[in-house]
């Protein structure tokens, strides 16, 4: 894949939404994950902080680009929002820090769903060593669902919630 700095992570690989994730090997190492979905990001040199690891906000924001990844795989393109069913808010954000992440790593990040509501969701993600499996990053955010005309809070569009349950069928009540 071409290397294009200063456009955002750099994603090598792509496991796929119908994956099963638990004890996947990737690239050598066993990485016992819940979640649906996933994708290898390259850690760049301009994602690194002055102490040469991860900046501690791009652990949000890899989290936040594999999710936005699942959330066009089960249909939501929230792209444009001209053409978006709905808008989405980000009203809560969270991560545990549990490893560093060293430059020119391979993480491999999961995402899915944790909580479905009736106007939100919390979205959970995972950052993992590709090399080794260990757990480097954990956390999640809540979002609304929020009509583009009104900007205020709406249902779940029903065909996103039905796509987020065929994947997910522990979160079915």
């Amino acid at each position: 894949m071409p290397y294009y700095p200063g456009l955002g992570p750099d994603i090598i690989n792509h496991t796929g939404v119908n994956q099963t994730i638990t004890g996947v090997v990737i690239l050598g190492s066993t990485i016992n994950s819940q979640l649906p979905f996933s994708e290898i990001v390259k850690v760049r040199y301009s994602d690194l902080d002055a102490q040469g690891h991860l900046y501690f906000a791009n652990y949000l924001v890899f989290g936040d680009e594999v999710l936005g990844a699942y959330m066009e795989q089960l249909g939501l393109s929230i792209m444009d929002p001209l053409s978006a069913p709905c808008l989405i808010f980000t009203v809560n954000i969270h991560c545990d820090y549990l490893n560093e992440i060293a430059g020119d790593s391979e993480i491999a990040v999961y995402a899915g769903y944790g909580r479905l509501g009736k106007s939100s969701a919390d979205a959970v993600f995972e950052l993992y060593n590709n090399a080794d499996g260990t757990l480097l990053a954990k956390g999640g955010l809540t979002q609304v669902f929020v009509d583009p005309k009104t900007r205020q809070s709406m249902p779940i569009p029903p065909f996103y919630r039905e796509n987020i349950l065929e994947q997910q069928q522990e979160l079915r009540p």
